[in-house]
């Protein structure tokens, strides 16, 4: 997706930061080009900041996305991903699980999983990062109670993994 949306975008540098935050954060454009996550109306004022773009630059980047269908059929039907719950992990209970692997090989996320499953550990919740648009993707998951060392181990052993970090 996000090859298609920044070939729109290649002369419209700033406009490409607002389109990138939209993506990123799941906002959604209406018809009347306003920007909505979920049903909170987010301010142009608001996204240029968070861009740190102009706000014309905002207003001018709506219009762009309503006149082009594929933009428009993209960016209409945006949702937010949901709360992430790695901020709060520890208070509930959890352990954070980032892992660094190649994200462009197939079967990180049943690996992991199956070496979590082994050893009876739930999965609260999985956040994988596009490749296309973050420079340092990973796959982060939320573990319930505690990872034993083993569990560490067994997952560093898998072909695809370079790095894990726990948190809790």
């Amino acid at each position: 997706m996000w090859n298609a949306v920044k070939g729109h975008f290649i002369k419209r540098k700033a406009g490409l930061q607002v389109v990138r935050l939209l993506i990123e954060s799941g906002i959604r454009v209406d018809k009347d080009g306003r920007f909505y996550v979920a049903d909170a109306e987010i301010t142009d004022v608001s996204l240029a900041r968070a861009a740190k773009v102009d706000r014309r630059v905002v207003r001018d980047t709506a219009a762009y996305i309503l006149e082009d269908e594929q933009m428009r059929s993209i960016f209409m039907k945006l949702r937010p991903a949901g709360a992430s719950l790695v901020g709060v992990a520890s208070q509930l209970g959890y352990t954070v699980l980032r892992i660094d692997a190649d994200p462009h090989k197939s079967g990180i996320l049943a690996g992991v999983s199956e070496v979590l499953a082994r050893h009876d550990l739930l999965v609260r919740q999985a956040l994988a990062d596009d490749p296309d648009l973050c420079p340092d993707p990973a796959l982060t998951l939320v573990i319930e109670g505690h990872v034993p060392a083993a569990v560490v181990e067994d997952i560093q052993q898998l072909p695809y993994v370079s790095s894990i970090t726990l948190y809790r």
